[in-house]
């Protein structure tokens, strides 16, 4: 099968096969026919499948062959937006976007991007002048809506990209606020690498009669990726990474740290070595986070070092390796850092350091993947067998011990955190982290490190706390 037996459009099929792709993947093959049809889907996907072409190329090709799209690309005022992609971190956008231009090069349809960390007033100038297609952060679609700078009254089709990691970060009332403001009439398309039952729970509000497909088990591992696990006392990582890089001459690996303040020191340790590297996480600037990847992907840049705020957000094409410099502190993070490699069939490599620290961690993450990974001593980086286990510092005055879940404060500098209650359920989620006192979330809410739109440092700072749950809610983007 190829792209042409799927129904799509010469001009969409012309450009996909620029980009050097010829035979779709099975959420493809799945996906785009259930789009084309017109009705609801609910998609189950793992990173690394191909399912923002899944998505991408059936609404291009909506949007570019009916009788309204006709219309509209021959008048000369603005578009309204008829197609709107939400994702839960910039980067993902930015990605997403960049394959709306890619596959929709040859069609008279325009796209935009918007998110946090950057200034508003372009984004303003950018809608006034009309898009067919917006991809966005939910943060700050609603600053545009609270505007009045966004006008969705014309969308007809909502997609929903990485549903899960939305819930995940606690974008579900963002999300509402959203929908509240779509017309009824519209196609839904939910993308999301589980079926958890929040995610059921969202669909089943969502979505009218809608196709469900699944094409990877939940939680499961790449099988193309080879992975491995170097044991490693935690005060010779540094080393043995320098190591790893230079005696396999890697050219091209994402390394994945527990902290942001980790991040930076490994970069320092790397540039000492002679190895390039740069770091990408929530306090960076998007300046900053931008030409990181951009960097890394044109292999200028040898080593890109990520907290999991990146986990979902890096979309690169033949990255060879992955490593976990730092275990996560969730489980499931292991497998969408490792989904970064082993893409669209390409080989992989994910190894992992592990010290006595985190054997308990390695545990659950086995416990999940349901195999037990390889282990490979690294001549002269023998761990000493007699070594004991220190809590582990996940941040300043937090430990994890044991593999205990801890209960997690707020260490951002957005607008106030606490306790929340979400949706009456009585189900805590992180809200927007502190910079003065700390708030207080249980581990499992979202991801160490990740704040709504992850904004970087600097944009102000509230004195966490608990807040009750009809207190006003304060955003960071």
């Amino acid at each position: 099968m190829n792209f042409s037996d799927l129904g799509l459009s010469d001009a969409i099929v012309r450009a996909v096969a620029e980009t050097g792709y010829t035979a779709p993947t099975p959420i493809q093959s799945q996906a785009i026919p259930a789009v084309l049809d017109g009705g609801d889907l609910l998609a189950g996907a793992q990173t690394g499948t191909g399912k923002t072409a899944g998505f991408t190329l059936p609404v291009l090709h909506r949007l570019s062959t009916d009788a309204v799209g006709s219309k509209l690309a021959n008048t000369t005022s603005p578009r309204p937006i008829r197609a709107l992609i939400l994702t839960p971190t910039r980067e993902l956008a930015a990605q997403v976007e960049e394959s709306v231009k890619v596959y929709g090069k040859y069609t008279k349809l325009n796209s935009a991007v918007i998110f946090g960390g950057v200034s508003i007033n372009p984004q303003i100038k950018l809608l006034k002048h009309g898009v067919d297609i917006l991809v966005a952060t939910p943060g700050r679609l609603l600053d545009h809506m609270g505007q009045g700078t966004v006008n969705l009254d014309k969308i007809e089709i909502l997609i929903l990209d990485e549903a899960d990691r939305m819930l995940d970060m606690g974008f579900i009332r963002d999300i509402r606020k959203v929908l509240a403001a779509l017309p009824p009439k519209r196609q839904n398309l939910l993308f999301s690498a589980t079926f958890s039952d929040e995610i059921k729970a969202l669909a089943d509000g969502l979505l009218d009669k809608p196709k469900t497909i699944e094409v990877a088990r939940r939680n499961s591992t790449v099988e193309i990726i080879s992975q491995k696990i170097h044991p490693v006392d935690r005060d010779k990582k540094h080393p043995m990474l320098s190591h790893l890089i230079r005696t396999h001459a890697w050219t091209q690996v994402l390394v994945f740290t527990r902290t942001k303040h980790g991040a930076n020191k490994l970069v320092e340790q790397l540039g000492r070595d002679g190895v390039k590297a740069m770091a990408i996480h929530g306090n960076k600037s998007q300046t900053a986070r931008t030409r990181a990847l951009a960097e890394f992907k044109d292999g200028t840049l040898q080593c890109l070092v990520a907290t999991d705020i990146a986990a979902r957000g890096i979309d690169i094409d033949q990255l060879p390796h992955v490593v976990n410099y730092d275990l996560p502190n969730v489980p499931e993070d292991y497998v969408h850092r490792i989904g970064r490699t082993g893409r669209a069939g390409a080989k992989g490599e994910a190894v992992s350091l592990v010290c006595v620290d985190e054997h308990g961690m390695l545990r659950d993450i086995e416990r999940l993947i349901k195999q037990t990974l390889p282990r490979e001593v690294i001549a002269g980086f023998e761990p000493d067998p007699n070594a004991k286990a220190q809590p582990i510092q996940l941040r300043s005055g937090v430990g994890h011990h044991q593999n205990r879940p801890p209960r997690q404060g707020g260490n951002g500098n957005g607008n106030g955190g606490g306790n929340r209650s979400q949706n009456g359920q009585g189900k805590p989620r992180v809200a927007a982290n502190g910079n003065g006192n700390g708030g207080g979330a249980p581990r499992g809410a979202a991801p160490a490190g990740i704040r709504r739109d992850a904004r970087p440092a600097g944009s102000g700072g509230g004195a966490g706390g608990a807040r009750p749950s009809n207190a006003p809610r304060q955003r960071t983007r």
